[in-house]
């Protein structure tokens, strides 16, 4: 684990560095090709293969495919309870969306440093990478929405009801709720998976350090805290494999919601 003057640092674990091992800067711009990059990558191969098993179309479908299915299905019931039949069109972009995410949280907590020269990257707690998918959806949403109904999309910022003589103050307060949807989406996601990896980083530290100081220092206090930072450790895993499907579904489910208010301005 990484370590600078025997302490250790919870939050390099975070660092963007190029894989090659030095900057490629073209024309002012640097266009390394980062750890960041490489696991999105990564991602974005996996979700491929995952699809292709449910491009068969087989009449016994294996399980693969059934799983395929099944998820098409799950985003499909998704978009048909939140958006209406209208939010069909929409499945492919939320299917890429959530299993994205929820690959990228997935991968993000693989054990791979157990083995030599291999870490895992968690692209989700980069505030870069959720501002990105945040600020696409709710692109998404402005374009859906004036598309579909032009001017009349200012509407949306007017409920139903409202007395003439609050028009004052409701819209300024129902616009500034609609403009930091992105702001609160993106954010969600980044520091659900921020926190959850630097406390798997700190208790991972305390049960190495603990242990170490058992067998090396001879100190019976260095077993209680391997013990008690190990138990904590995999209760915190646990925890965190949990949060990386709830905060894809929260992602998807919240870009299902502000698409239906995009489609029926209430």
């Amino acid at each position: 684990m990484p370590a600078m003057a025997g302490k250790i640092d919870p939050m390099e674990q975070f660092t963007v560095s190029p894989v090659l091992g030095h900057h490629i800067v073209v024309g002012g711009f640097d266009l390394s090709f980062t750890n960041s990059a490489l696991f999105m990558v990564v991602v974005g191969v996996l979700l491929a293969v995952f699809v292709s098993g449910g491009l068969k179309r087989e009449l016994i479908p294996g399980r693969w495919q059934v799983a395929v299915e099944g998820a098409v299905g799950f985003i499909d019931g998704m978009l048909r309870t939140n958006v209406g039949p209208e939010g069909r069109k929409f499945a492919p972009y939320i299917f890429s969306l959530f299993f994205f995410i929820l690959f990228a949280n997935l991968i993000g907590v693989l054990p791979l440093a157990i083995l030599p020269h291999l870490h895992t990257f968690a692209v989700t707690s980069h505030i870069t990478v959720t501002a990105v998918l945040a600020f696409m959806s709710f692109a998404i949403v402005l374009v859906v929405g004036f598309a579909r109904h032009g001017l009349k999309f200012f509407s949306l910022f007017v409920p139903h009801g409202t007395p003439w003589w609050l028009l004052w103050l409701i819209p300024p307060v129902e616009l500034l709720s609609f403009m930091v949807r992105p702001f609160s989406l993106g954010l969600r996601l980044f520091v659900a998976m921020t926190a959850g990896h630097i406390l798997l980083e700190v208790f991972g530290s305390f049960a190495v350090q603990g242990l170490s100081s058992g067998i090396h220092g001879g100190s019976p206090i260095g077993f209680v805290v391997w013990i008690a930072s190990f138990l904590m450790l995999i209760g915190v895993s646990a925890l965190e494999l949990l949060v990386c499907a709830i905060q894809a579904y929260v992602f998807a489910l919240l870009t299902s919601l502000y698409l239906h208010d995009a489609v029926h301005l209430h």
